[in-house]
């Protein structure tokens, strides 16, 4: 099957690379020319793990192409895959002016003897279907309501597992009341649920609100867990045990009860933001989503009183060695990192910072206009530090040389914003040691308040 793919960010070109990969032919387009010079000269754009092995072997194959040219890339193609961003406004609603632009452009260059299948792969409030295909049709200077069906078919994939989520989704969600489109897309959806997992059709306002529930949905049981961290550190339990024990209850499940300092990229925030917006303008107000927010801005600085209240109350001069700037490991996204957050504020009470992170520096360089230093290594990060704060749970993190650790801070002091070590190994290393949801374990003094006597 020909397929076009308009847009080459993360889910544009994550979409396109496994399309190819199951024998279609895929042809990309992107405004950006940069970008598509760097893509047809087989350099990659964005960092996800597997992806660039399959990009690289499709291209080879001449099953995954890139342009500029709307035009040249829809020519051939059965299905048109829409996945331009869908940035939030100042009040919270997704603004669709990429995608109605591009439906514009669509409507002056489709023709009423061809049949298309135009699909919303971005993330769109409920409603916008009808309004790319209203767009379409009123930028035809002919009728062509006949020649195209709109569909909806959200993407579910989680950044660092994204080509394993789409090569073998949980469930694959079909917006669409035609059976034509039905048709075509069961076709290319085929080879992906072979094991038996699902195709569930239903109709577009449902697709696209399914999209938006499912990722609020798992926000609200992230923060949840933060609560409860918050709870446990308060009235002396420990967090990691409460995990295990509501955990093990089916009607729970097991994932994304991990506490931290809250969750960040591009889809959690945006989309809870956005469906807020959305039960707004319908006249009602989603309580439970607005506290998520609330909870959420509060976590992504949990760790700075930690850091403030064992320093007495004043860092200014304080060195701080930070591992992790993506919001999650295995992506280089740094959109609404919690280290974002959590930078500015130790800037804004006088202490430094060196950081490393094994993929997103470049990308926080360009995010983040503050004055840090940034490290080749996580060990090199640590040097004249006062102290080790963790911002994000990448594994080469999880098991370091702690003697080395030791050997390189000025003090033995770690925050750890995603709990990535046991606390009784703190305690034997002798680190002070503050987490998320679970006990202190604490020094007998800071050295530099050591008085003689």
């Amino acid at each position: 099957m020909k397929i076009a793919v308009i847009g080459t960010g993360y889910v544009g070109l994550v979409t396109g690379t496994c399309f190819a990969e199951t024998g279609n032919t895929v042809t990309c387009v992107d405004i950006d020319k940069n970008k598509i010079e760097r893509l047809q000269s087989g350099r990659i754009t964005i960092y996800e793990p597997g992806l660039e092995k399959l990009f690289l072997r499709n291209q080879k194959e001449s099953r995954l192409l890139f342009t500029t040219s709307l035009k040249d890339a829809i020519a051939d193609a059965q299905v048109i895959f829409l996945a331009l961003p869908t940035p939030p406004g100042e009040d919270g609603s997704a603004d669709l002016k990429y995608i109605l632009g591009v439906a514009a452009e669509l409507g002056q260059m489709l023709t009423a003897d061809d049949y298309k299948v135009i699909v919303d792969k971005s993330t769109v409030p409920v409603g916008t279907a009808d309004k790319v295909r209203d767009t379409i049709n009123d930028a035809s200077a002919t009728d062509i309501s006949s020649s195209f069906d709109v569909v909806s078919n959200p993407e579910f994939l989680r950044e660092g597992v994204a080509v394993d989520d789409f090569m073998k989704p949980d469930r694959v969600i079909i917006g669409t009341n035609s059976e034509a489109a039905v048709k075509i897309l069961n076709e290319l959806y085929a080879p992906f649920v072979r094991q038996g997992n699902p195709i569930i059709f239903m109709d577009e306002r449902s697709a696209e609100l399914t999209k938006y529930a499912a990722n609020s949905f798992l926000a609200v049981k992230i923060s949840f867990m933060n609560e409860i961290a918050q709870l446990c550190e308060k009235m002396g339990a420990d967090v990691d045990m409460v995990r295990r024990g509501i955990g093990s209850d089916d009607r729970i499940g097991k994932r994304f009860l991990f506490p931290g300092i809250g969750y960040g990229g591009s889809c959690f925030p945006k989309d809870v933001q956005a469906l807020v917006k959305s039960a707004t303008e319908n006249n009602y107000t989603f309580k439970i989503l607005e506290a998520v927010t609330e909870v959420n801005s509060i976590q992504k600085l949990h760790l700075v009183p930690k850091i403030l209240n064992y320093y007495g109350g004043n860092i200014t001069g304080k060195h701080f060695a930070l591992w992790g700037l993506a919001f999650k490991p295995n992506t280089d996204d740094v959109r609404e990192a919690p280290a974002l957050y959590m930078v500015e504020e130790l800037l804004k009470n006088g202490a430094t910072v060196t950081a490393f992170d094994p993929e997103a520096i470049n990308n926080f360089k360009n995010t983040c206009k503050c004055n840090i230093s940034y490290a080749e290594t996580q060990y090199e990060a640590l040097e004249n530090a006062d102290a080790l704060i963790i911002a994000t749970e990448w594994n080469e993190f999880r098991t370091p040389d702690f003697e080395r650790i030791i050997s390189t801070l000025k003090n033995k002091v770690i925050f750890d914003g995603r709990n990535l070590f046991d606390i009784s190994q703190m305690e034997a290393f002798g680190f002070h040691y503050e987490s998320v949801g679970r006990r202190k374990v604490s020094m007998p003094e800071i050295p530099e308040l050591k008085t003689n006597i």
